[in-house]
């Protein structure tokens, strides 16, 4: 329970959040899992670099970060016919139960001296299916018990437990790589979703009303054709792919990155993200105080500002700088989600909402891991901070792509409007 001094020491917009029982306290138990994952950030691909076998560490290192992601997507799409209709704290509770026995499997595995690569692979992708579920399903819980002019706010808090997961985990991982091994911290993280899907059986369903009259009736493809309705969510989604696709690279980069160029270990890894992780939360604090900014040109403006935070990997200059710059595409990527997501909120039905979003994360749950196993053998053939370098460069170019065409399109709409006839008053 937040007590009231602190409670007044919050900036205005977050203070009505914790008035609702069901998101106050599962907020920390939401936190506790994001640490896990933290913590994995940094325990998968070192786990990786162990197991792998000689001259096969990039592609290994790929192959895991998409094993921990994609089959999220799968699940997305081949378990909506059993999964569209629950509400949303029973999927936080699925994905977590999930999460947890699999993810425990891999450090039980490892104790046996029977954790081969594939069966890593398969752990990993086993722990994932249900992960677009759950993760839409915390925005859509912040939906359902929270009025429209708090969402933004919400997204924010729920998006800075995300970003602070990254400067403590993976810090912390850093610190226990030096004395246990990597599969032991991927069990911390079953362990963290253990405690979430005990958390959220406690607190039983939000003391919010029911629809009167029977459950909707949500058809396969519903989610879908939502989507090609609203050409502003469907280019929005577009866009995000093309985001995450060349953040991929990075999460194989940057291990090879510290471990070759800069001749160090798990702990300066872990000081990297921890680092992106200060920036995003200030970035992510900062915008849930704010209201009605334009979106369009924030995004495109986060898209191309986080490319130039990544060009000083290309310095062959002191880490100092390069770590620098990480930090600070933190503080522009932070409000990219919270913004996205209430995007989201205010042009789906609450009935669909859970759906849409999980469909959204399918869809972008595809684009770091395909960044990422390109990654692999981008790194081995051109080297890590070449790669690194290249991510910055197409961020930029995406950014000024799309930026060009909405301009072209904001023109041809404004002659087409000019042009059409003035009807004769006298007619």
């Amino acid at each position: 329970m937040i007590s009231a001094r602190l409670l007044r020491r919050l900036p205005q917009a977050y203070r009505p959040l914790f008035a609702h029982r069901p998101f106050r306290r599962l907020l920390p138990a939401l936190a506790i899992s994001d640490l896990g994952d933290g913590m994995s950030m940094v325990a998968v691909a070192w786990l990786a670099v162990q197991i792998s076998p000689p001259g096969a560490r990039g592609p290994l290192i790929g192959a895991a970060v998409a094993a921990y992601i994609l089959p999220g997507a799968i699940g997305a799409l081949l378990l909506g016919r059993w999964l569209r209709s629950l509400p949303a704290q029973r999927l936080i509770r699925a994905n977590a139960w999930t999460r947890a026995l699999f993810l425990g499997c891999i450090p039980l595995a490892w104790a046996l001296g029977i954790l081969h690569p594939a069966l890593y692979l398969a752990l990993l992708a086993g722990s994932s299916l249900l992960h677009a579920w759950g993760g839409g399903a915390k925005y859509a819980l912040a939906a359902q018990v929270l009025p429209a002019e708090q969402h933004l706010a919400a997204n924010a808090l729920l998006s800075t437990s995300t970003c602070a997961s990254t400067i403590v985990g993976p810090a912390l991982a850093g610190v226990l790589a030096a004395a246990i091994a990597p599969a032991w911290i991927v069990g911390l993280d079953a362990l963290s979703f253990a405690a979430l899907a005990l958390q959220s059986a406690r607190l039983g369903e939000p003391d919010t009303p029911a629809p009167a009259g029977p459950a909707p009736d949500i058809r396969p493809g519903e989610g879908l054709r939502l989507l090609r309705a609203r050409p502003e969510l469907l280019g929005l989604l577009a866009v995000t792919w093309l985001f995450n696709l060349f953040y991929g690279p990075v999460e194989v980069a940057l291990p090879l990155f510290v471990a070759q160029d800069l001749h160090a270990g798990a702990g300066a890894l872990g000081l990297y993200w921890a680092a992106f992780g200060i920036g995003a939360v200030t970035g992510t604090l900062a915008v849930g105080t704010l209201r009605n900014l334009p979106l369009w040109p924030v995004l495109l403006c986060i898209i191309a500002g986080h490319g130039l935070a990544m060009l000083p990997f290309g310095l062959h200059a002191p880490a100092v700088f390069s770590l620098g710059g990480f930090a600070l595409g933190g503080v522009v990527y932070g409000p990219y989600s919270a913004l996205a997501f209430k995007l989201f909120q205010d042009h789906t039905p609450a009935t669909l909402l859970t759906t849409v979003l999980a469909l959204r994360a399918s869809v972008l749950l595809t684009a770091s891991p395909v960044g990422a196993a390109l990654g692999g053998p981008l790194t081995t053939a051109l080297g890590a901070r070449q790669v690194l370098t290249g991510t910055g460069i197409a961020m930029i170019f995406v950014a000024a792509c799309v930026a060009a065409l909405r301009i072209r399109s904001t023109k041809r709409h404004q002659i087409r409007t000019h042009a059409l006839p003035v009807s004769d008053p006298r007619s």
